[in-house]
């Protein structure tokens, strides 16, 4: 197993072979992700064991979209099965990984109370919108930031971890290992590739949004809807493909098996 040292240009290049991908055949990619979010919450609704199956289940089936992914790069032509291919390989392997990262975000957010008293973690379990003068106060912000900063290790190690496991074959603990190295590695495509989603999905559209506000609101409500649908039946999609794209180029031996 070795990951590869990529230059900075590789992160907005992640972006942009995802959307090629995605050209490839919209309506697979498009089929998968949304597949993989109804699933989870169709887990979610089942009372008592959803909220425990479904992160226990989410490695699992982001390897099907990216078993999806990789059959779009093969040209395959059944990829709409894919959805849940990801429980055949390594599935205990996969199941424990979700175990890990649902508790490590619990300890993430039972951290952040030596902020704020709890109040992060409070809102998080009972999965309820913060009220508002909570969500303005200077302490739940820092408590958030602060939890935003832990969450970056954590997401470091579970990047690669469900597609070393279920492609490579390795352990829990390995593939933890080497998605996190290779991540620290990579930092700098890593930053590229932050900045250029947070750009897409997030600065670029709030410019436009700013820009029609000053001219006319009513125009602004419409602008809304007209930026949501691309961002969220283009992009996302987009988004997933880059993951197996960052992958793709991180993992010497990965790519070899892929072109085998």
């Amino acid at each position: 197993m070795q990951a590869r040292p990529l230059p900075a240009v590789r992160g907005w290049n992640w972006i942009v072979e995802g959307f090629r991908l995605f050209r490839n055949n919209p309506a697979l990619l498009t089929f998968l992700v949304f597949g993989y979010w109804l699933t989870l919450i169709f887990l979610n609704l089942i009372p008592l064991i959803g909220v425990i199956a479904a992160p226990l289940c989410v490695p699992a089936l982001s390897v099907g979209v990216m078993n999806g992914c990789r059959a779009l790069e093969r040209d395959a032509q059944n990829g709409f099965g894919l959805l849940f291919s990801g429980f055949q390989r390594n599935r205990n392997t996969l199941f424990l990984l979700g175990a890990l990262y649902m508790a490590g975000s619990v300890a993430v957010f039972a951290a952040s109370a030596l902020v704020d008293d709890g109040a992060l973690l409070r809102i998080m379990l009972a999965n309820q919108k913060p009220p508002e003068d909570l969500l303005h106060s200077d302490e739940f912000l820092l408590s958030l930031q602060f939890a935003l900063l832990l969450m970056v290790p954590l997401l470091m190690a579970f990047w690669f971890a469900p597609m070393l496991a279920a492609w490579d074959g390795l352990s829990a603990g390995k593939a933890l290992f080497f998605s996190f190295f290779a991540c620290l590695r990579n930092w700098r495509p890593f930053l590229v590739y932050g900045l250029g989603v947070a750009g897409i999905s997030v600065i670029l559209p709030g410019a436009l949004l700013a820009i029609v506000e000053a001219f006319s609101p009513a125009l602004q409500r419409m602008m809304v809807v007209a930026l949501s649908l691309p961002l969220l039946f283009v992009f996302v999609p987009t988004l997933f493909a880059s993951f197996y794209v960052s992958y793709r180029e991180v993992f010497v031996r990965s790519i070899e098996t892929a072109n085998a």
